[in-house]
Formats: C-alpha cells, sequence, structure tokens
C-alpha cells in the first residue's frame, strides 16, 4: 500500500485529496469518532449530540502519521483526507458529481452493540448504488462490558490487553456483522484479515470517545486511497476550478454563501463562476474565499482565514453577489474558455436527474439533486411510481397542481429534507385542496414508511367503499307456504342459499331472464338492506306473478352487472367468501353460454 520515500515531497501536485464521506445511523457515533480525529469538540455544540449540519474536515497526512504512529520513511502520495461529516448519510446524496457520488470512498459507522439499523442498510443500498468504496468502523467497543480501555491504541495491541471474554464478545460481535452484510451481498471481513481490499470489506473495531483503533481506520483509508484510487485522484490542480455546493447559507455581513467541496482545478478571487440555481444557471464573480483551518469542522469554524486562491480537494466558503435561490448539490464551474460550453455543461447536468418518470404518481421534492435521485431509487426499489420530481420547496403552485391529481393514491407529495413555504401550508388547509397529501422527513426510509402505510390504509378504505357499492353475488330459494302475495309486488319468503342478498338488486332464473327487482326486504317486522347466508326473509319483489313466471322451489339468482363482475373477480376477490365465490362462477358460466368473454 505505501512506498519507500524518495524525496522531501509529501505529494505530487497532480494528485488531490481524496473525498471521504462518513455514512451511518444517527446515534452511532458518526461525529464522535470524527471529533476524536481532529481533536475538537463539534459533538458538545450540536443539539442532541447529532451533527446539524453538512461539514467537512481537511485531515492532513502529517497528522494521520502522528495518530497512527507511521513512520516518515513510508511515502505516501496522497496529501491527506478530506472528510465529509452529515446528519445522516445526507452528505453524500448532496455530493453529486459527473452523474455519480463526489465522495471517492465512505465510511460507514455501526454501533457494534446494536448492528445495523434500517437507516444504516439505507445507506449501504447507497453505496451500492453509487458503486463507492468503503470501510466500515464498528463504534462503541469500550461499551462492551469489562473493557480495558487503552487510550488511543492501534486495535490490536487494545484487544491483545482484554480479558478472554471480552476478547469473545469481540469476535462475535464482529462476526454477526460479517453475517448481517454477507446476507445483503457484501463480502467482509475484520480488517487485519483482509488480503485483498478490492474484494472484501474492511471492519474495523473503534471508538471515538477513547480513540482506540483509530489509528487502523486512518491507514486502512489512507491504504485504500493509495492503492486503488490513485488513478481517479489524478486530476488537475492548477486548471478552472470545478466543485459541487454542499450548503447555501445566509452570513452575517457577507450575504448568501456557498459552502463548497473543490474537487478539481483552482478557485481564485476575482474568477467568473457558473452555479445551478431555482430558475436556471446563476453566473457571477468570486468576491472572497473563507477557508477553515486545518483540523477544523468548516460549520463550526468561526475564524476563517481570507484566501486569495483554493487548491482541490478541500471545503471552501464562496462570497459573490447574485447567489440567492443556487442549489445545494449543484456544480460549481469557473468560467474559462468557452462559456457557452460552460454554461451548457452545468445546464446539462442540473437537468440530467437520474429520476425515471410515470404518465402517473407522487410528486416528490427534495432539498438537493442527489437526494432526489436517493429518494427516486428507493421510490423504484418500492415500485412506487413518480410523476414529478424538482429540487426545492414544496411551494403553494406544487399544492395547486397536486390538487388536479384525480387519483387519490397519488394525490401526494412526498418531500425529503426540504423546507415547506408558507403560501403552501395555508394552501394545504384550504378545504378545496383537502384531498392534496403531503408527507415529510429528513429520513427517507421514514418517507417511504409513511407514505406507505397511508398508501395502504387508503386503498383499503376505498375497497371497502367500493365493495359496498358493488352488487354482490346471491343466490336465492322460494321457500313452501310462503306466499304472503302473488303479485304487484308478489311478496314470498326465501332462503338465501349463499352470498350475500341486497334489497334494490334485479333477480334473475337460471337460464339468465330477469324477472324483476327486489323492492324491499324483512326479517320479522324489521326492514332490513341485506341478508347473509342462511337467512331466511320475506321479500318483495316487482314483476312477476307467483304461480307464472315464478313459482315455490324455484331457485332465482342477483343479477350483476357486467362491470362488477370484472372488478370483482379482478380486484376483489379477497373481500368474498367461499359461498360468494362459488355464486359468482355459476352466474358468470350462465352469461357466459352465450357470450364466452362476458365479464372479462
Amino acid at each position: 500500500m505505501a512506498k519507500k520515500k524518495k524525496t522531501g515531497s509529501e505529494a505530487p501536485s497532480s494528485i488531490r485529496t481524496p473525498v471521504v464521506c462518513v455514512l451511518g445511523h444517527v446515534d452511532h457515533g458518526k461525529t464522535s469518532l470524527l471529533d476524536r480525529i481532529r481533536g475538537s469538540s463539534v459533538v458538545d455544540r450540536e443539539a442532541g449530540a447529532i451533527t446539524q449540519h453538512i461539514g467537512a474536515t481537511i485531515v492532513p497526512l502529517d497528522a494521520i502519521r502522528k495518530m497512527s504512529g507511521t513512520s516518515d520513511a513510508v511515502e505516501f502520495d496522497v496529501p491527506g483526507l478530506l472528510f465529509i461529516d452529515t446528519p445522516g448519510h445526507h452528505a453524500f446524496t448532496t455530493l453529486r458529481s459527473r452523474g455519480g457520488a463526489l465522495a471517492d470512498m465512505a465510511i460507514l459507522v455501526v454501533d457494534i452493540n446494536d448492528g445495523f439499523q434500517p437507516q444504516t442498510k439505507e445507506a449501504l443500498q447507497i453505496l451500492r448504488n453509487y458503486r463507492t468504496p468503503f470501510v466500515i468502523a464498528a463504534t462503541k467497543i469500550d461499551r462492551i462490558h469489562g473493557w480495558r480501555v487503552q487510550e488511543n491504541a492501534p486495535f490490536m495491541k487494545t484487544y491483545a490487553a482484554q480479558n478472554e471474554r471480552v476478547q469473545g464478545m469481540i469476535e462475535t460481535k464482529t462476526y454477526e456483522l460479517v453475517g448481517e452484510l454477507s446476507e445483503m451481498g457484501f463480502n467482509c471481513d475484520r480488517f487485519d484479515r483482509v488480503r485483498d481490499f478490492a474484494r472484501n470489506i474492511a471492519i474495523v473495531p473503534v471508538s471515538g470517545i477513547t480513540g482506540e483503533g483509530l489509528p487502523d481506520l486512518l491507514m486502512v483509508m489512507v491504504g485504500l486511497a493509495q492503492r486503488y484510487l490513485t488513478e481517479n485522484l489524478t486530476l488537475s490542480t492548477t486548471g478552472p476550478g470545478y466543485g459541487t455546493v454542499l450548503e447555501v447559507k445566509e452570513e452575517r455581513g457577507l450575504g448568501t454563501t456557498l459552502d463548497v467541496i473543490l474537487i478539481d482545478g483552482q478557485l481564485n478571487v476575482g474568477d467568473e463562476i457558473v452555479v445551478g440555481g431555482e430558475r436556471g444557471v446563476i453566473e457571477t464573480k468570486i468576491r472572497s474565499l473563507l477557508k477553515p483551518r486545518p483540523m477544523q469542522e468548516i460549520l463550526t469554524e468561526d475564524r476563517f482565514e481570507r484566501v486569495k486562491q483554493v487548491t482541490a480537494a478541500s471545503g471552501i466558503k464562496v462570497s459573490a453577489p447574485k447567489l440567492e435561490g443556487a442549489i445545494a448539490g449543484s456544480p460549481l464551474r469557473v468560467v474559462q474558455g468557452n462559456r457557452d460550453e460552460i454554461i451548457d455543461a452545468v445546464t446539462h447536468e442540473m437537468e440530467d436527474i437520474q429520476v425515471t418518470l410515470s404518465e402517473e404518481g407522487v410528486f416528490i421534492k427534495a432539498d438537493t439533486i442527489g437526494a432526489l435521485e436517493a429518494l427516486s431509487k428507493e421510490l423504484e426499489e418500492n415500485e412506487i411510481p413518480i410523476m414529478h420530481a424538482e429540487v426545492g420547496p414544496v411551494s403553494r403552485h406544487d399544492i395547486v397542481e397536486v390538487s388536479t391529481i384525480r387519483d387519490p393514491l397519488y394525490s401526494v407529495i412526498l418531500a425529503f429534507n426540504t423546507t415547506i413555504l408558507p403560501d403552501a401550508i395555508d394552501t394545504l388547509a384550504e378545504h378545496a385542496m383537502g384531498h392534496v397529501h403531503l408527507f415529510e422527513s429528513d429520513v427517507i426510509y421514514h418517507l417511504i414508511d409513511d407514505y406507505m402505510d397511508w398508501e395502504k390504509e387508503t386503498r383499503r378504505l376505498m375497497h371497502k367503499e367500493s365493495f359496498e357499492k358493488l352488487i354482490l353475488p346471491a343466490k336465492i330459494t322460494l321457500l313452501p307456504d310462503c306466499v304472503f302475495r302473488q303479485s304487484n309486488p308478489a311478496v314470498v319468503g326465501v332462503r338465501v342459499v349463499a352470498g350475500k342478498l341486497q334489497a334494490g338488486v334485479n333477480l334473475v332464473l337460471p337460464s339468465g331472464k330477469r324477472i324483476g327487482r327486489i323492492k324491499q326486504m324483512k326479517m320479522g317486522q324489521e326492514n332490513i338492506s341485506e341478508a347473509n347466508q342462511g337467512a331466511e326473509v320475506a321479500i318483495s319483489i316487482e314483476g312477476p306473478t307467483v304461480g307464472r313466471q315464478i313459482d315455490v322451489g324455484d331457485d332465482l339468482y342477483v343479477e350483476i352487472p357486467e362491470h362488477h363482475v370484472k372488478v370483482l373477480e379482478g380486484e376483489m376477490t379477497t373481500h368474498l367468501t367461499g359461498g360468494m365465490i362459488d355464486i359468482l362462477e355459476e352466474y358468470t358460466r350462465i352469461r357466459r353460454k352465450e357470450r364466452p368473454f362476458w365479464g372479462k
């Protein structure tokens, strides 16, 4: 993975710093891990110890050498690591570049005691989709009962200091992770047992609190970059800058600014830049560049250094006019050479969103392009069609547009990690818009689960309502000694042989000939609207005369309209009893004697 040092130079100018994204479940210790690396206290400043914003931290190679105890005699080409720290895996989907993910590598943080949570699995799916190399940091080893802390020690050293029971627990918990990953189609093992890092995913047991295992994690990351990514990192560090917008923020005294990850070339004060916006491409000129110091997290850094120039890869704050409406996740390009070509490239990248649209489906909104793509991929996995996909907040216009959709199951907006504008909330509350349903969350699987639960319940209620409106199959027999009136209307006692008899339906003979309509049904002295199999009731029938068209002992069927039969056979069979199904088959056989495809 490394080679003997040849010169005094740590890194050739053509190799940029690899971008590392940290993903995982909300409370599995992502920020604690980075916090330990950079020796800062971001966790203490964040609400509930969860990172609330996207951030970038450069960890230079000399700092990694110091933490891991690697000799200066070993040379690495990579100049360090640029870590992206984010709530969940939001930054990973934000960092979209040239049709893929901007992050070169990822660390998937998993609590060794909790194992895989739904959000961890979602992160794995995103890593798989973007084909990003990653390492698993199995955190919180210090929480294992009986653990003997060896501050900042490499894993094998601290492992050797534990008693047999603790060592056994580490082995068991590691292999549980190996098993779960194997079920998801990933080959992996503990890092010290991995021989081919291209084919196997390394699991590094660590603690963000005590620093144990961190030297191994950093060296595995640098080694991976050195061995498998150097070719991808050989980009221009002197040409026109290319980057991705992390966040659009209002800063006192600066106005609207962009937090940018620069992944290629240089940015200079005074450069003309093009960035994607809500209403098309924004063209502006860099007024100032604000760079956080190494080992400081970009969004908690309050003393930025003003610089004239910055070189890839790094996190940088860009101040410039006309940045209102810029979109997080959009590309940022320096205008050099053919202006129209660069504008077209940014426009194309903004439009080239990897979302499959259908003629009917739900509306989706997200705060970044990558987030929109991640949501659409998960919806596709769950076979939920999308009719409209857009980056930006939910507006009144969105609510009005969705309110025109007739299918109530698709009269829906799924808003992922984006704001709902006040006029949208007001419009949603209006009575006329009552059938528009809005789902919002900053976790994809919560959003999809909420929609699917609602869709299932709504579909059930719709089926119930539809079922109640359908004419259901039934067969009756005229009982002996129960003719109370022969005609106008005929009033007779009947038994429901099978099915469900409803008032107001037409009756037919076994030949299919209609003989009249049930006007009223009684059980004893009480008027009823329906009767189930086995019930004996009195019915009044408009049309026939007993002794002519019908007689005691006759079997009669309920006449079912053809389109009702299509619904019953196609969508409602699960709602029918066995007796109903049998009578429906008898009835359709009668109809299909003359018309073989009747009701199909």
